[in-house]
């Protein structure tokens, strides 16, 4: 069942969605791009006249914590979907599935954060260090349990279940995976934004577009090992840059000064840039780094080549060589998939390697190339430069997209997908 095929006049849905937004010291919304992408569906929903539960969580909660409350974002909700949004102060508790019990027609009601409470993620809270193995099975068997009952719980309040929350299909939470098997096949789907990660994901790692070239960034290559080596079957350009970078420069013989390193995966880059030549992909490594005499966006800079960088000093981003070989990379693709940043965008002074990755990948883009941009920080870099407008798709999944293109099955998709 899909979600234009469903028509939810007099239906009630539980909408699962990824309301997990970053809150300033006031609890105000700095980013309301996870808000926003949800809007569609919620929007459908009442249109047809239908009335919505909204599940979510927010943050990472060890029990009830009122900094992790969804009301700080209540009245933006409301504003974005242009009707009054009803709050419920707990998420299964009898009132809220009243509260449910009475909605008309085109209401909304929010439940308070799903992580509140441990059966949301199965997962005992408390548990101290030194409790035997026989006590640690009994705590999991008795969350489990419990977790039966919160989902049985949260699917009672609806008729059908529309889960529209990428950023945790990758995650057998209560909310994400177990509801769906409350609910029929033909009361159970994915909401707009869900069916459009699902595609991208399709498009960029099953129908594919030749060049493939696949853009890994991020500080180490540990954290990124089983993307990598799905990757060598896959693309016919791998770049890899950011602080993992320093890794295969140090692998290869190079000096790095005071660069981050992972000196325990040596041999591991050395295996990657073996794995890549046997697979005929071309692996493009970074050439040369701007480097900074320490951490500090007013820090004196240069550049460097990067198989030589000083002592003292530490490679912060690419430096032009290293951008002019990746832009000629990059235009040449018909499919890109981009992953992590260049160096420490946040700072002004250590972004312009970012900056131009992004502005080759929308080049790309305009010229006819099908670009996906996802996981770790390159969503916030093309938030930054103005560039998300610009690119294919932008994903709102961090973890999941990047266990998607691990080729893992994520249990919020197959739970309604099969």
């Amino acid at each position: 069942m899909t979600i234009d095929q469903f028509n939810f006049a007099g239906h009630k849905a539980f909408v699962r969605v990824d309301f997990n937004v970053p809150l300033d010291e006031h609890y105000h919304i700095t980013d309301d791009t996870r808000i926003r992408a949800a809007i569609p569906t919620l929007s459908r929903i009442i249109k047809d006249g239908g009335s919505v539960i909204i599940g979510s969580h927010l943050g990472r909660p060890k029990g009830v914590d009122v900094q992790f409350s969804l009301r700080h974002i209540l009245t933006h909700v409301s504003e974005l979907l242009g009707v009054p949004v009803q709050f419920a102060d707990d998420c299964v508790s009898d009132e809220a599935v009243s509260m449910a019990g009475r909605l008309r027609a085109g209401e909304v009601l929010m439940l308070e954060n799903l992580r509140f409470y441990a059966e949301e993620e199965g997962k005992p809270r408390g548990l101290k260090e030194d409790v035997t193995a026989e006590e640690k099975a009994a705590a999991k068997a008795a969350i489990k349990e419990a977790q039966a009952l919160f989902t049985r719980k949260l699917a009672s309040m609806a008729d059908c279940y529309v889960n529209d929350a990428f950023g945790t299909a990758h995650r057998a939470h209560a909310s994400t995976a177990l509801i769906a098997a409350q609910f029929d096949r033909d009361h159970k789907m994915f909401g707009y934004l869900m069916e459009q990660e699902v595609r991208a994901v399709e498009k960029v790692m099953h129908q594919i577009e030749r060049p493939f070239t696949a853009i890994m960034g991020g500080s180490k290559v540990s954290s990124k090992i089983e993307i990598i080596e799905n990757l060598l079957g896959k693309v016919d350009n791998l770049i890899l840059s950011g602080g993992m970078g320093y890794t295969f420069a140090k692998a290869a013989g190079g000096t790095v000064g005071k660069s981050l390193v992972e000196d325990d995966k040596l041999d591991l880059a050395r295996d990657i840039v073996r794995k890549a030549k046997e697979q005929g992909v071309n692996l493009v490594l970074s050439v040369d780094a701007k480097i900074a005499d320490r951490f500090d966006n007013d820090a004196q800079t240069r550049y460097s080549d990067i198989m030589t960088i000083p002592d003292e000093w530490e490679g912060l981003d690419i430096g032009p060589k290293t951008m002019a070989l990746f832009r000629d990379v990059i235009l040449q693709s018909k499919t890109i998939l981009w992953n992590g940043p260049t160096g420490v965008f946040e700072m002004d002074n250590f972004s312009d390697g970012s900056r131009a990755v992004g502005e080759a990948i929308a080049e790309a883009t305009a010229a006819g190339a099908f670009s996906l941009v996802g996981g770790g920080d390159s969503v916030a870099c093309v938030n930054k430069f103005g560039q998300a407008e610009k690119m294919s798709y932008v994903s709102t999944g961090g973890g999941a997209l990047l266990e998607a293109i691990e080729g893992k099955t994520l249990p919020g998709i197959a739970a309604i997908a099969g």
